[in-house]
Formats: C-alpha cells, structure tokens, sequence
C-alpha cells in the first residue's frame, strides 16, 4: 500500500528545471584588456584562452557571454564585477539575462 501511494505522488509532482541565467560583460572604452582577462578568470574560472577569446569578442562585438547559471549564482557573479571593477576604478559592467 505504501508503496502504490508513493508511486501516485510522484506521477503527480512536476519537477522543474531553475531558470538559467546568460552573465555578459559589456565593452566600455577604459577597462583594460588585462583587467577584463583577471575578472573571466577570477570571477568565472576561465582558462587564459578562453579569457582572452572572450575578451576580445567583448571588444569587437561591444558584449559577450561569460557563463550561464541559476539566477542567485548569475546575480552574484554580477555583484563580484561591480566590486572588482569599482575597486580598480573601471567602468566595467555585467549583467544578467534570462535565457
């Protein structure tokens, strides 16, 4: 019995996927490639190959994707640019959009 009333439960239960987040570094004129490097690898764990591939595509293409999460981490991984980009004095800016 306790068993059929398990199985009933979870045929009813829809279990959702999070939402997942695209975290994009914006161009500006003043931060530094160096700087934009440290934050891919800092911030994201990037590779320096990857860090520069997607920095200069920042460069050119005025943004680019960084990394997709689940919101609470894309939010964070745009509060940690902010605070390393104010403390460097750079303009730098990220955001988060849904996917």
């Amino acid at each position: 019995m306790a068993n059929s009333y398990k199985y009933e439960l979870e045929n009813e239960l829809e279990i959702e996927e999070p939402k997942k987040y695209k975290v994009l570094l914006l161009n500006d004129d003043f931060s530094t490639m160096d700087f934009v490097i440290e934050i891919l690898t800092r911030v994201f764990r990037k590779s320096l190959e990857e860090s520069e591939a997607i920095m200069l595509n920042v460069h050119n293409n005025g943004k680019a994707v960084c990394g997709v999460y689940t919101k609470e981490i894309a939010l964070t991984k745009v509060s940690q640019v902010k605070t390393m980009a104010r403390k460097a004095n750079f303009p730098l800016k990220a955001i988060a959009e849904e996917e």
